[in-house]
């Protein structure tokens, strides 16, 4: 299985072609995986479905390497967590796979990366090592191109002045930022800048009380002066995002696919526009695991677009989207 075949994805025959080569692939390579389905007492050669593909608990990133290959790990990147809290981790034998997958994203939902401005509100991110999150911003403010473009840490004055300059110059600016920092700046700052496109990566990181989705972006709103506001969902786990263009309503890339299943029985999936457990196939992740149950609740509709409802009772807040409803 090469980029091409897993990037090059137009419909859903060919998602589902692909994506159950990888799973034969990874059912018999990555032993974590491979254990799992035994204990399940599935036959993986016998799996001629997508939806009959077992998911992996999301859990198993924070005890086991999962890998589905015996080559060198590239680099490792690791999820954020209050203290105390044991994290995750992701081995990436080749980070070219991460890196293709948000470019190619970003281009399918934004555009050319050059003709924006990128800058990046990221504190808490900026403060660690191992984070996938300031690997693809860095990477993004890189292939920008643009001088302006960059990372801000606790320096709002700086980011105010920086985001007036380019509404003055009428420059298509992206402003991404973790929740409790994009707070922050609009307690501190007031903007009305509608052209510039505000995208939260969700998460308090234990410095703010959670709050609903509709409550944070009616803020987000006022404070930046914008009629909508940008969502990412991603997390150390996946290679792939999708994204939300406002209401919290997310869209994947033509290789990943959210898929619900009945919370009281992982093994059952739920139809259409019934609240159920996340689970995601991410076929970026070839070299890992493509298939993740996540801690997630969410609802997907009938055109593969879906929303996140919050979270399971008792699972530990980490840095994907955390907004509870």
């Amino acid at each position: 299985m090469n980029k091409e075949q897993v990037f090059s994805i137009k419909n859903n025959q060919q998602f589902n072609e692909v994506a159950l080569q990888i799973f034969r692939h990874q059912a018999k390579n990555c032993p974590v995986y491979h254990q799992f389905i035994k204990g399940l007492k599935i036959d993986a050669e016998k799996i001629e479905d997508i939806n009959h593909i077992p998911f992996l608990p999301i859990e198993f990133f924070k005890s086991h390497r999962v890998l589905s290959s015996n080559k060198p790990v590239e680099v490792t990147f690791t999820s954020s967590g209050t203290t105390g809290i044991i994290t995750s981790s992701h081995h990436i034998i080749d980070v070219s796979w991460y890196t293709e997958s948000f470019r190619s994203a970003f281009a399918l939902f934004y555009g050319d990366i050059e003709k924006h401005t990128v800058l990046a509100l990221l504190p808490a991110y900026l403060e660690r090592e191992g984070s996938s999150l300031i690997y693809m911003a860095d990477d993004l403010i890189k292939q920008s191109k643009n001088p302006d473009s960059g990372f801000f840490l606790y320096n709002h004055q700086e980011l105010y002045h920086q985001l007036k300059k380019q509404q003055q110059l009428q420059k298509p600016t992206l402003l991404i930022g973790v929740t409790f920092a994009l707070l922050d700046f609009v307690e501190a700052y007031q903007l009305n800048f509608p052209e510039l496109i505000v995208m939260e990566t969700g998460g308090m990181k234990g410095r703010r009380k959670e709050m609903i989705r509709e409550e944070l972006h009616e803020q987000l709103c006022k404070g930046f002066g914008v009629d909508v506001i940008h969502s990412e969902y991603g997390m150390t786990e996946l290679l792939s995002q999708a994204y939300s263009n406002g209401e919290g309503i997310f869209n994947c890339p033509p290789w990943m696919k959210i898929i619900t299943r009945d919370t009281n029985d992982p093994m059952s999936q739920m139809n259409n526009e019934k609240a159920g457990g996340i689970n995601v196939i991410d076929l970026a992740n070839i070299n890992s695991c493509s298939f993740i149950a996540t801690q997630d609740l969410g609802k997907v509709y009938a055109d593969g677009s879906f929303e996140v409802l919050g979270r399971f009772d008792n699972s530990d807040i980490r840095g994907c989207n955390l907004l509870i409803a």
